[in-house]
């Protein structure tokens, strides 16, 4: 029988809290040492934010574009510094793997933006199906595999402020790293099976 967990279950369980560093990127030069950073590790955790609309028909396009690895979480503010080349670069490099969860969604908003090919990515959703996991949300797969609750407090607000909030940034870096953490969890699992 799959693996599943209610809003209740997961409301009781402890905050679970991103504690590595967290890199803000407002420009060119911040985002071409970052990339040069990124580049050396083989697996990263991914994820978009985009200011919400409320009013049908209106889209926004995506403001951040989170990267992480495991003691640390990059967001580019795409809203400041446009989408540079080399973040684009890393994005479509298939050697270097991306992990996320609804992928497709975060394609399609990265390009409204600009035209490329993302490739290097792994789409946790088609992965948990070998795992017997039956719910594909983050808050969910998360709360299964380490009884931690993340908290979606943040995910409407407006991504394009001039300044982040602190909780704005720990939300942001927190959806990444735990793409990883579930991937390199879902791996190590698979090895004693």
């Amino acid at each position: 029988m799959s693996k599943t967990i209610t809003k209740e279950e997961i409301s009781r369980l402890p905050i679970e809290e991103f504690s590595g560093e967290i890199h803000i990127i407002e420009s060119l030069g911040e985002a071409i040492s970052a990339i040069e950073y990124l580049s050396r590790f083989k697996e990263l955790g991914f994820d978009t934010e985009t200011r919400p609309t409320f009013k049908k028909g209106n889209m926004h396009e995506v403001a951040l574009i989170q990267l992480a690895t495991d003691n640390s979480c990059f967001l580019f503010r795409l809203n400041k510094i446009g989408f540079p080349e080399p973040l684009v670069q890393l994005l479509s490099n298939h050697d270097t793997m991306k992990i996320g969860l609804s992928l497709r969604d975060d394609f399609h908003s990265m390009k409204r933006r600009i035209k490329f090919i993302p490739q290097g990515f792994i789409e946790l959703q088609k992965m948990i199906a070998d795992y017997d996991i039956a719910d594909t949300g983050l808050q969910k797969i998360y709360a299964l595999l380490f009884s931690k609750r993340i908290s979606k407090k943040q995910r409407l607000t407006n991504w394009e402020a001039d300044t982040l909030s602190e909780a704005q940034k720990k939300y942001a870096a927190l959806d990444a790293w735990a793409c990883l953490k579930i991937y390199r969890t879902l791996c190590h699992i698979k090895e004693y099976i």
